[in-house]
């Protein structure tokens, strides 16, 4: 029985050593970056919360974007470089390798405004009316006020219509993207109830992350 209660004991003490192992500036950043990777749902709902919050796209727009997210999640990798601790303060230098969505939208841009015809709705352009049947008794300043605003109406009707296009050539470009752009990220760290925790990292960071951020 003795020696059953030393074992146990040794177990116990084992196990406790390496949960505390585990607890480690580098292993918490390891564990942040999983979660992108296993696509947790916490970072899915970040994701869904933005895309939502976009104003520019249609309902399919942001199915096929949201694809194209989860696609970068999947296929990161990591490379820890450096480990430095300083008391309850840390921080952990990490190379990260990820699909280059930031190149891939910067020549969309480029080809937009290289082809501005190609984006062009001629459909939605206004048309003028050429029927001589005038009704000479209407008020001519309320007739022109509502040509005025059938010609605005068109015009930001061609302008939704461009822009749409454009963001629809865009992700079709981002669908075939196959290089890979390597990014540095340092990640500060606090220890709290001797447990290291991962600070808030930046927008910029944020979007190495997502592969988006332009050097």
């Amino acid at each position: 029985m003795k020696k059953l209660i030393l074992s146990l004991s040794f177990l116990l003490l084992l196990f406790a050593g390496c949960t505390n192992s585990l607890n480690t500036p580098t292993e918490r950043v390891e564990e942040f970056l999983g979660k992108y990777q296993s696509m947790d749902s916490e970072v899915l709902a970040q994701l869904d919360s933005v895309i939502a919050s976009d104003d520019t796209m249609s309902d399919e727009q942001k199915k096929d974007y949201r694809a194209l997210m989860e696609k970068q999640y999947q296929n990161l990798s990591y490379k820890i470089k450096n480990e430095t601790i300083d008391g309850d303060n840390a921080i952990v230098d990490v190379e990260i390798e990820v699909y280059d969505y930031a190149s891939s939208i910067a020549k969309s841009k480029d080809y937009y405004n290289e082809h501005p015809e190609e984006f062009d709705d001629s459909s939605a352009k206004a048309t003028i009316d050429t029927d001589d049947d005038v009704d000479d008794t209407k008020d001519s300043t309320t007739e022109d006020s509502s040509e005025e605003d059938k010609d605005d109406n068109s015009k930001k009707d061609s302008a939704e219509s461009k822009d749409s296009k454009y963001i629809d050539y865009k992700i079709k470009q981002l669908k075939n993207v196959t290089d890979k752009v390597k990014y540095e990220i340092t990640f500060n760290l606090i220890k709290e109830n001797n447990t290291w925790k991962v600070q808030d990292i930046s927008d910029m960071d944020r979007q190495k992350i997502h592969g988006l951020f332009e050097q």
